[in-house]
C-alpha cells in the first residue's frame, strides 16, 4: 500500500460512535512529536509509546472539554500521524503498525473516572481510563491476525483479536495495562519460547512500566494459558533491544523492578464500550 493509498484513506475514515470525539490528525501528531527519549517504531517500545501519546491526548481533553467525552482516534488518522513523526513511509512501517491501520483497527479511550475505576485502595492512579482497540466486524473479514517480530530478543509473535480492551492507569511513577483482553502473544525462541510451544499462545493479562532516569523501560507482563500463568520482568533499551530480567550491571534497577511488584488494589467497573458491535 502507497503513501498515496493512505492520504486517500484520511478523506474516507472511519466515523467515530456516538457520542465520541473524534480526535485529529494534527492532534495526535503533535502528542506524538512530545514523546521523546526512545525509538517508537520498535514493537517493544510500542505500548510505551502508545501510552504516552493516549495520556496525553485524554489530559489534553480533560483540561479543554467539559462534557469529558470519549475520544476518537481513526486507524488513517494514528497511522498518517506515525509515518509523520517517524519519517517514515508506508512500505517501511514496522508490522505492529502498518497491520493495525491495513486492518483498520480504530480506538475508543474513556477517560472519565467513574466509567473506569470502582474503589482503589492504597496509591490511586493521577489517570484512569478505558480503551479498546478494533476493527468492524464484516461476514468476510478476519477474527484476528498476527504477526512475529524477528528483531526482538527472544522473537516474539503477536496475535491481535477483532476487538482489544484495557484498562490504563497513571500512578505518576508507573503506568499499568490492566485487564487486558484480546491480545496473545508468545516467545518463539530461547528458554520461554520452548515454554510457550507447549503450552500455546497466551493471553496477556497484565503489563506494568516504570521509565528509569536513563530512558530504560523496566516491564513486568503476566500472560495465561488455562491453568498456566507466566510473569516475567523484561528490560528495554530506548533503541528496542531487549533482555529478560534486569541487567546485571545495574543493581539501582532493582528499586523499579519492586514497585512493579507491589500490590495493586483496584477494581474495575464493567466496560461500557461500543466498540466493535
Amino acid at each position: 500500500m502507497s503513501v498515496g493509498a493512505g492520504l486517500l484513506a484520511l478523506l474516507l475514515s472511519s466515523a467515530a460512535p456516538g457520542g465520541s470525539l473524534p480526535v485529529s490528525r494534527d492532534q495526535i501528531l503533535e502528542a506524538m512529536m512530545r514523546t521523546h527519549g526512545f525509538d517508537p517504531a520498535t514493537t517493544t517500545n510500542g505500548p510505551r509509546f502508545q501510552a504516552e501519546v493516549v495520556l496525553r491526548l485524554a489530559r489534553d481533553a480533560r483540561a479543554h472539554d467539559p462534557e469529558a467525552r470519549p475520544l476518537f482516534i481513526g486507524h488513517a488518522e494514528w497511522f498518517s500521524a506515525f509515518l509523520a513523526r517517524t519519517q517514515l513511509v508506508t512500505e517501511t512501517a514496522p508490522p505492529f503498525v502498518r497491520l493495525a491501520y491495513e486492518h483498520g483497527q480504530d480506538m475508543e479511550i474513556d477517560y472519565r473516572w467513574d466509567r473506569v475505576v470502582r474503589a482503589a485502595e492504597g496509591p490511586r492512579p493521577e489517570l484512569a481510563a478505558n480503551v479498546a482497540i478494533w476493527w468492524p466486524r464484516t461476514r468476510e473479514g478476519p477474527a484476528s491476525y498476527s504477526f512475529e517480530d524477528l528483531l526482538s530478543t527472544p522473537r516474539l509473535k503477536v496475535t491481535n483479536k477483532r476487538v482489544i480492551t484495557y484498562r490504563l492507569l497513571d500512578f505518576g511513577d508507573m503506568l499499568v495495562f490492566g485487564e487486558i483482553e484480546g491480545l496473545l502473544g508468545r516467545p518463539t525462541t530461547g528458554v520461554l519460547g520452548f515454554l510457550f510451544s507447549i503450552i500455546g499462545e497466551g493471553q496477556v493479562a497484565e503489563n506494568r512500566m516504570v521509565i528509569s532516569a536513563d530512558g530504560l523501560q523496566i516491564a513486568r507482563a503476566r500472560s495465561r494459558k488455562a491453568f498456566i500463568e507466566v510473569t516475567t520482568t523484561v528490560t528495554v533499551h530506548p533503541d528496542g533491544r531487549t533482555e529478560k530480567d534486569l541487567p546485571l550491571s545495574r543493581p539501582d534497577l532493582a528499586a523499579l523492578e519492586a514497585r512493579l511488584k507491589r500490590p495493586l488494589r483496584v477494581s474495575y467497573r464493567p466496560l461500557d464500550s461500543r466498540a466493535g458491535q
